[in-house]
């Protein structure tokens, strides 16, 4: 999935003017505050926070939405290492056409399935035969994921490709990823548009969408999932009110592959979110 949105709003609404092209973690070795002042005094931390409104959907039966009140970026760029918003990373090269980093990251599909319900259902077998079932939506673990980013940017837009694979022996599969945007700014106004892809391994599919025999009930059937392509988009806007505060709003939408929609414990086929809020960078 993509990364929260809320954070995804603060990035641009607090950027500075003049870094509409560069990528949203370049360089390991990027100067630039975001939302400072041009020519300020460099610094290796990056620390924001967004407060507002914003909900993304749950694709489970028996879930509830996710909402976005307060979110914080917190990010630290050193010479190769950095920490950015929970993934761990080494920048191995770092040039004017690309930037490669390894990266070590939590699996973000596990968000999900912290907030889903149990819940009685009553099924009529016929000749007043009812029987009361408990459906529960299988528990999953978080995933450590280790691999590659390639980020490379210009007039052109920005682009991201990924590759990562599990290290955690959780589900054992992997997921590649390219993400597109383009942003346009308008002296304190700031537009943009992005689109993505990732595909998902089967192993990856499968622990998480799958039904397990030990899992299967009679009103939950088993079900094993295949690899599959996720797509993506996002419109994200902000007006920049002074070097340090903005005023943002964000809106994305992803369509889950084929293999994880027809999940018995899916009950949408795609997942939705927006955010509206401030942004202050500190």
């Amino acid at each position: 999935m993509l990364r929260n949105i809320a954070v995804a709003a603060l990035l641009a609404a607090v950027a500075p003017v003049a870094s509409a092209s560069d990528a949203e973690h370049s360089s390991a070795t990027d100067t630039t505050i975001p939302g400072g002042v041009i020519g300020a005094e460099p610094s290796n931390w990056s620390i924001g926070i967004a407060l507002g409104y914003g909900v993304r959907s749950n694709p489970l039966i028996q879930s509830e939405d996710i909402p976005i009140l307060v979110d914080l970026d917190i990010a630290w760029f050193g010479e190769r290492f950095f920490f950015d918003n929970g993934d761990v990373g080494l920048t191995f090269s770092d040039n004017d056409w690309f930037t490669l980093n390894f990266i070590a990251r939590f699996n973000s599909d596990r968000v999900f399935f912290g907030k889903t319900n149990t819940r009685i259902v009553q099924v009529d077998f016929g000749a007043g035969n009812i029987v009361d079932i408990e459906v529960r939506v299988p528990d999953r673990d978080y995933a450590i994921e280790a691999g590659a980013e390639l980020l490379t940017g210009g007039d052109w837009g920005r682009l991201q490709l990924t590759a990562f694979r599990d290290i955690s022996a959780t589900h054992g599969g992997y997921e590649l990823g390219a993400d597109y945007s383009y942003g346009i700014r308008q002296q304190r106004w700031y537009i943009e548009p992005s689109v993505g892809i990732s595909m998902k391994s089967r192993k990856l599919n499968d622990y998480y969408w799958g039904i397990r025999a030990d899992e299967m009930s009679l009103a939950l059937a088993g079900y094993h999932a295949d690899s599959g392509i996720n797509v993506s988009l996002r419109v994200l806007g902000s007006y920049q009110l002074t070097t340090k505060w903005a005023v943002a709003i964000v809106a994305e939408y992803e369509q889950l592959n084929n293999e994880a929609a027809e999940s018995p414990i899916v009950r949408d086929d795609h997942v939705v979110g927006f955010f509206a809020g401030f942004g202050y960078r500190f």
